[in-house]
């Protein structure tokens, strides 16, 4: 798995919301959510889009993840 920076806390502070009540509305442990913050568990497409609509931030500003160059889209 390759490595990212993940800005989900500084979104989910800004909801007022707290890791147990984001899971919860995610469908998620909040283990997960915590893993997620520290970059250490690499989401599904629709785990990241779930959380993406209850934070109000785009996928891509969330989850960061480094070019790995033009043929990385294939």
């Amino acid at each position: 798995m390759g490595e990212f920076v993940c800005n989900l806390r500084t979104f989910r502070l800004l909801k007022g919301l707290t890791q147990e009540q984001l899971a919860q509305q995610v469908g998620v442990r909040r283990e997960t959510i915590m893993r997620l913050e520290k970059a250490q568990y690499n989401p599904s497409l629709k785990l990241a889009v779930d959380i993406s609509r209850v934070v109000g931030a785009p996928i891509e500003v969330l989850f960061v993840f480094p070019d790995a160059g033009p043929d990385s889209r294939a």
